[in-house]
């Protein structure tokens, strides 16, 4: 397994849930280096995104780089906000903008019609070895009407899980790492590594 892999974010929220969900698959799990820039995000899926920043980042990094597109997907609005999940309302990363807008755009949707997915895509790329990996997680669940709790970031508050009865953002951090898409996701890529695969 690998010594370091290199998370290809400035989000330190995402950056500490993979060193979590990595524990034991590698030594270190790091954040990028300064100064590596920012890589534009043109693919029209969410595994398109994540190679591209894999492969744009690991140019920065000495080893693995662990690049994921994750977003939210929504079936009355016919799979939106998708890919633009972190822009939705128009400014990257502006989370209460986002949850504002999508509770707008469910406003008349009755609650058993809010059916959603977080989808994460996870694409690990090695500069020196010309190896990578894309793998994909999704979870399904509902869109509340309301926000509720006060951790995890983004959707959180809005995505409701009928198995717990609560949504992303009333988990433990322990609970999160076992039902999220990114853990799905995880668990993908580690069944690969698994095989033996990784130099």
């Amino acid at each position: 397994m690998p010594e370091v892999i290199y998370v290809a974010t400035r989000n330190p929220h995402k950056v500490d849930e993979f060193r979590a969900l990595l524990a034991g698959v590698a030594e270190r799990v790091e954040p990028l280096p300064d100064g590596t820039g920012e890589c534009p995000e043109n693919g029209v899926s969410f595994e398109a995104n994540a190679v591209e920043k894999a492969v744009y980042y690991a140019r920065f990094c000495p080893g693995w780089v662990l690049a994921d597109d994750s977003g939210l997907c929504v079936d009355a609005l016919d799979g939106a906000p998708g890919v633009r999940s972190a822009r939705y309302a128009g400014v990257h990363g502006d989370s209460a903008a986002n949850n504002r807008k999508l509770l707008a755009a469910l406003a008349d949707v009755p609650p058993a019609d809010r059916r959603a997915q977080f989808v994460c895509a996870i694409a690990v790329w090695h500069r020196e070895a010309r190896r990578g990996w894309v793998v994909r997680g999704e979870v399904p669940g509902y869109i509340a009407q309301v926000p509720a709790g006060a951790g995890g970031f983004g959707y959180d508050p809005l995505f409701w899980l009928p198995e717990l009865g609560r949504t992303f953002a009333e988990l433990s951090a322990e609970e999160k790492n076992r039902w999220s898409h990114r853990a799905r996701a995880v668990q993908a890529l580690l069944a690969v590594w698994g095989r033996g695969d990784v130099p």
